[in-house]
């Protein structure tokens, strides 16, 4: 990719740029009252060594969501209180809002209050929320860097996401992203359900065999009542035999049985019912009891007839009401439709295993799928970033050879992983080179500390034009930097401010002569209270306060003409 379609790709990925348009602080610090506003841009923050260019940050960083202490009242008897309004447009936080259950406005004010007795209070559009709230928020809204900031570059995640923006992965990381968290939860699923199932296979033998024993004994809800039935008949054939001979002769008794007598009171009343009609219904009615004794004989004979001592069918009984109650007592319940109740509930376990090795092969062909798909992108991930990687080293060369480290260079190595990781399949190591010759080792590792404050600004300054960034606070990062180098350094972040709000807090001239808004921080002493104050200066306030940064108190008239020329 030659320089002037890199140069097309920075003009595209220009932005409109979000902001932070004021800070109000109350009772903070050396602070007593303090309200200013910001434009887009760059603005730069200078004064003396002591002046509270720290208290203003340390202020910031309380409505931010930092923790409060109490020693930071001014007057102890009031409050404290420091607001911040940002402009948000630009910022995609419609959704983190609605999470939050908050109020979204384009212009959103972030507030903290101290009370004298040391509680604290945090707002976000005068919504009370939760210190952890609006530091989440605040971290899409300002990036403080200082030169311990520079800890982060050592990280694989901020590595990725420099190489990532050029990459321009942002969608493509979203999708990936998206999938490993489906990869993810059913990798966990599955291990949920490898589980279970061993735990069903340890008790599905026990179970199997339970529910073979209760099928076994072809159990129904009335089966106990019928063997107790079966089971005393057969132990009483020879009285049943004994009573049903007795009735049937009491019945067909030549003289006296009950036939005999019927058929003589059949008689009878056939006779007067001959003579009165009105008895003919007594007739019929005995002559259907006749009726009706002799079926009773007639089955009574046949009962007799079958009925037989059967000893081992009644020994087959008795073992079988035996093994029943043996279930009984083994299942510890009181009677058979309990026992079916079991049976049923052994066989869903027993189906159970079936299903879930169906589920299991169901999950195991989706994890497969899911894990081509994860192969695809990481695939997509990796091709992007290998051509990205001469870009990112070429202009990482290019920036810092202009703020004097001329024969330093750089490589980006990915090292693949047998794993999905949060950033595709391997690793990132950015390694570096600081002299002609050199070999190149990881950045930690090499780096020195004004180095890695020289590295950072570079990075942020090509992150600034691939990414929409949120407001950058340079904290002093060019202390020790001088002459020509510091030039260039301010350079570089007016160039920064094209494409995001930039404040640099520094004591040199021209950096600060790059800001498009300059403000300065100073003391003054009212009787026995000291006071910080902010101003932000006209062009000659900047050109007398560029003077004196380049020749200390003894101003002359090249220092103002030396102002003059960085200003202009």
């Amino acid at each position: 990719m030659n320089f002037f379609l890199i140069s097309a790709i920075f003009d595209l990925n220009l932005k409109k740029k979000n902001l932070i348009t004021g800070l109000k602080i109350l009772n903070y610090a050396l602070i007593d009252h303090l309200d200013i506003s910001f434009s887009e841009g760059m603005t730069s923050i200078t004064g003396e060594t002591g002046a509270g260019k720290s208290i203003l940050m340390g202020g910031l960083s309380l409505v931010l969501g930092k923790r409060a202490d109490l020693n930071v009242l001014k007057d102890v008897k009031k409050k404290c209180v420091v607001e911040a309004s940002f402009l948000i447009d630009n910022y995609s936080l419609k959704e983190f809002f609605d999470d939050a259950e908050l109020d979204y406005e384009s212009e959103t004010l972030l507030r903290r209050e101290i009370i004298p007795n040391g509680k604290s209070r945090a707002f976000i559009n005068d919504t009370p929320v939760t210190l952890d709230k609006i530091n989440r928020l605040s971290e899409f809204l300002i990036d403080v860097h200082s030169q311990h900031e520079n800890q982060s570059l050592f990280k694989s995640e901020y590595q990725f996401l420099v190489l990532d923006a050029l990459a321009n992965n942002d969608e493509l990381l979203k999708k990936y992203r998206k999938h490993l968290s489906g990869f993810n939860q059913m990798k966990h699923e599955l291990n949920e359900l490898t589980f279970k199932i061993n735990k069903v296979k340890q008790d599905n033998d026990y179970n199997q065999f339970l529910f073979d024993e209760l099928a076994s004994e072809e159990l129904n809800p009335d089966i106990w009542s019928s063997l107790v039935e079966e089971i005393d008949q057969l132990s009483s054939v020879e009285d049943l035999k004994l009573f049903l001979s007795q009735s049937i002769h009491i019945i067909e008794e030549d003289q006296i049985g009950l036939l005999s007598q019927f058929n003589t009171l059949k008689t009878a009343l056939k006779n007067a019912a001959n003579k009165s009609r009105s008895l003919a219904v007594f007739y019929e009615r005995v002559s259907s009891l006749d009726i009706e004794l002799k079926d009773v004989m007639y089955e009574l004979t046949n009962k007799l007839d079958f009925l037989e001592s059967n000893p081992s069918l009644l020994e087959k009984l008795n073992n079988k009401m035996d093994k029943i109650q043996g279930l009984l007592q083994k299942h510890q319940v009181d009677n058979v439709p309990d026992l079916l109740l079991i049976k049923d509930e052994l066989e869903k376990k027993l189906q159970e295993r079936l299903n879930l090795d169906n589920i299991m092969e169901d999950l195991k062909n989706k994890l497969n799928e899911s894990e081509n798909i994860l192969n695809m992108l990481t695939s997509q991930l990796h091709k992007k970033r290998e051509t990205s990687i001469p870009i990112l080293c070429c202009e990482m060369e290019k920036i810092i050879s202009r703020i004097g480290m001329k024969d330093a260079k750089f490589k980006v190595k990915l090292i693949p992983s047998d794993n999905f990781l949060n950033c595709g399949k391997e690793q990132i190591e950015f390694l570096f080179s600081a002299n002609l010759g050199a070999s190149f080792k990881p950045i930690k590792k090499v780096a020195s500390g004004g180095e890695m404050s020289r590295i950072m600004l570079s990075i942020k300054s090509i992150l600034s034009r691939f990414k929409q960034l949120p407001t950058i606070v340079f904290d002093e990062i060019d202390t020790g930097i001088s002459g020509p180098i510091s030039s260039e350094i301010g350079n570089i972040m007016e160039q920064m401010a094209n494409y995001m709000q930039v404040f640099t807090i520094t004591h040199l001239p021209q950096v600060a002569a790059k800001g498009k808004q300059h403000y300065k921080v100073y003391k003054e002493v009212h009787g026995s209270s000291t006071q910080t104050k902010i101003k932000e200066m006209n062009q000659e306030e900047r050109v007398a306060e560029l003077a004196q940064m380049l020749s200390g108190e003894d101003l002359t008239q090249t220092a103002f003409d030396h102002a003059r020329q960085l200003l202009n």
